[in-house]
């Protein structure tokens, strides 16, 4: 069980992350705007183009789900089985949870 200077550390490292990936989710949303047909660039750029735009989209849909999993942790930080493994029921490592607070299995059980 966390004590509550350690859930407000937490909570802290959460509400940092929340605006760092809120930021990279905005940058990305910009990287994965449509490319005009009417920009005068090479045929190579626009293949070039295209496939960045694929791998900014992916990285997109990452971003926004750590997003709504960090959201979730904030949701679900008063709970008694906050920072509980879901695999094993250990406590999972606060430095863990300080890292990858929208994690729900300790190293062992995610691998």
């Amino acid at each position: 069980m966390l004590s509550e200077k350690e859930k407000k550390e937490i909570v802290a490292a959460i509400d940092k992350n929340i605006g760092e990936v809120k930021t990279k989710v905005e940058e990305y949303k910009e990287l994965t705007k449509p490319i005009a047909p009417e920009n005068a660039i090479g045929r190579v750029s626009r293949m070039d183009a295209i496939n960045n735009k694929s791998v900014n989209e992916a990285a997109l849909r990452q971003a926004e789900m750590k997003l709504r999993k960090m959201h979730q942790a904030l949701e679900k930080i008063d709970q008694p089985h906050f920072g509980t493994c879901t695999g094993c029921g250990e406590q999972i490592p606060l430095g863990r949870i300080m890292l990858m607070p929208e994690s729900t299995k300790c190293v062992r059980c995610a691998q």
